[in-house]
């Protein structure tokens, strides 16, 4: 009950839309030409799910978790994936205490509020399925024993695109369980600029400059927010437009030969259900009261091009999945 009246207490006094606005100028601040991956995250929040996060070394994927970690009221753990790795390093172990003749669980790293899985691929299918579990359930089993995760949990996971060797790609199945894949590139020289003298400033004070203007946002604020986005109206014409969309990819044949040979399966209902909530989070952060077509394709593609598989014709050819999401998206009426 006490829950329930804070967040509406919340929306009464319209600070929750205003709180969000700061945390995203808050980050924009710290992490310099990568938008897309800012807005990414916050949608991650908003929609209540996980991001693939897949780009080069450099281009501050670490970072802009922990600077996304110090914007809100939540605890921060990296877990840097290797070969070696053992789920029970990531969900935590019985130790056996002698003195009293008892097992007592020891938490591991997915307790906290938000995961970096750095290199997610380097561990093998067992930590991978540990922790695509816990995404999953929002629990973890140890034993005869289930733990709870908390309420505001957001892992994002990362890969590199160049360094392919020792590598165990996740099984489609199990990527399905992300709810984005953001791709990011380098940034322009401008923003480089930028970089540079910000990382010269942080040289001379020794750790990531900070707002001493800016305070953390309590989590009923962000559980807040995703009631508002779940909220935002959206057409039956869209909701039909978004449903066209994804089931398009089952049924390839109905717009063109060419999508009927390139892909091998479509995505499942979990991606209508993704593309539905970050679509409706994206028109939210841009303040608006209302989603619209573009919305839906801008979102489109970093919400299937994970839940896509292609057919061996279509990876001779060189087609990938955001070349089959765009001749979708250009083929499916917008209403």
């Amino acid at each position: 009950m006490l829950e329930k009246n804070l967040l509406e207490k919340n929306r009464n006094n319209d600070t929750v839309q205003p709180a969000l606005m700061r945390l995203k100028n808050y980050i924009n601040q710290e992490i310099i030409g990568q938008d897309v991956l800012v807005e990414r995250m916050l949608i991650g929040l908003l929609a209540d799910g996980h991001i693939l996060v897949e780009g080069a070394p450099g281009l501050a994927k670490t970072r802009a978790i922990n600077v996304l970690s110090k914007g809100i009221q939540g605890d921060f753990h990296r877990v840097q994936f290797t070969p070696d790795l053992l789920p029970a390093d990531l969900t935590g172990t019985e130790i056996y205490r002698p003195q009293q003749g008892t097992f007592e669980f020891q938490k591991g790293p997915l307790f906290h509020n938000l995961i970096l899985a750095d290199e997610i691929n380097r561990s093998p299918a067992k930590v991978q399925a540990a922790l695509l579990e816990a995404m999953a359930e929002r629990q973890i089993t140890v034993g005869q024993a289930t733990y709870p995760l908390p309420r505001l949990f957001m892992v994002m996971a990362t890969q590199n695109p160049i360094e392919q060797e020792g590598t165990y790609p996740l099984p489609e199945a199990q990527l399905d369980r992300f709810l984005l894949h953001v791709k990011i590139d380098y940034p322009d020289a401008q923003h480089e600029k930028s970089i540079l003298h910000l990382a010269r400033e942080e040289a001379r004070s020794g750790s990531i400059k900070a707002d001493s203007q800016y305070e953390p946002i309590e989590q009923l604020t962000l559980f807040a927010a995703r009631n508002e986005v779940l909220d935002l109206h959206m057409a039956e014409s869209l909701e039909n437009y978004l449903l066209q969309i994804v089931l398009a990819t089952r049924n390839p044949a109905a717009y063109g030969k060419d999508l009927a040979t390139w892909l091998q399966y479509g995505a499942s209902p979990r991606a209508s259900i993704a593309l539905d909530r970050c679509s409706r989070a994206k028109a939210w952060l841009a303040q608006r009261d209302f989603v619209s077509p573009e919305d839906i394709q801008d979102m489109a593609f970093d919400v299937l091009r994970h839940r896509l598989i292609l057919s061996y014709e279509a990876e001779a050819e060189g087609i990938t999945t955001d070349h089959v999401i765009k001749e979708l998206i250009a083929r499916v009426a917008v209403p």
